[in-house]
């Protein structure tokens, strides 16, 4: 057996692609069924968030092509629009990156809280579907454990941040700037 993921993310695609292989909330239950139903497949989750589509499974070969394969058919897409934006996790380096994705460290916003929410909504979604076994099951819990260590022994999550809260403060800068820029042009046009 292999822990597997193949996925794509902000870093790696641009918004047309990740569009193209994002799955919708009211569409994971049946997909994540379908999935399961790959020969090489014995347990399966699906993250999708608008940042990043990730497959973790756990397979009987860590050759990433079936996956590949099934995404290309269900999405109606050809392989080779989204291959090259494409990375593959297997065994100990799928753990590493699922800790580091949960902690918010490999997310666009250092820190981000939001990944770890959508994981557990993921992961409850494989419960529901029946798509979760005792592998991945297992691993998604010492992943949320290692998350919440992280985010209480270190200051990643000392301050709320997010993309959109992200770009209210840089909006809230640039507007108090341009105030007063306007200020002071206009007293300079009181002066003439």
């Amino acid at each position: 057996m292999t822990l597997l993921a193949v996925g794509i993310n902000y870093n790696t695609a641009p918004v047309a692609i990740r569009e193209r292989l994002s799955f919708p909330a009211d569409t994971l239950y049946a997909s994540l069924k379908e999935l399961r139903q790959v020969r090489e497949i014995s347990e399966a989750v699906i993250l999708s968030t608008c940042n990043r589509t990730e497959f973790y499974c756990t397979a009987t070969t860590a050759n990433e092509k079936f996956l590949v394969d099934w995404v290309a058919q269900t999405k109606k897409i050809d392989v080779d629009i989204f291959k090259p934006y494409l990375y593959t996790h297997a065994d100990n380096q799928l753990i590493r990156h699922m800790f580091r994705v949960a902690s918010g460290l490999d997310s666009m916003i250092l820190g981000e809280p939001q990944i770890l929410g959508q994981m557990k909504t993921a992961y409850q979604t494989a419960c529901e579907a029946g798509t979760l076994g005792k592998h991945l099951g297992k691993l998604f819990q010492q992943t949320f454990t290692a998350a919440k260590k992280v985010r209480t022994d270190t200051a990643i999550g000392s301050s709320p941040v997010s993309v959109a809260f992200a770009a209210v403060q840089l909006a809230q800068q640039i507007f108090a700037n341009l105030e007063g820029t306007n200020r002071a042009i206009n007293r300079g046009r009181g002066n003439h």
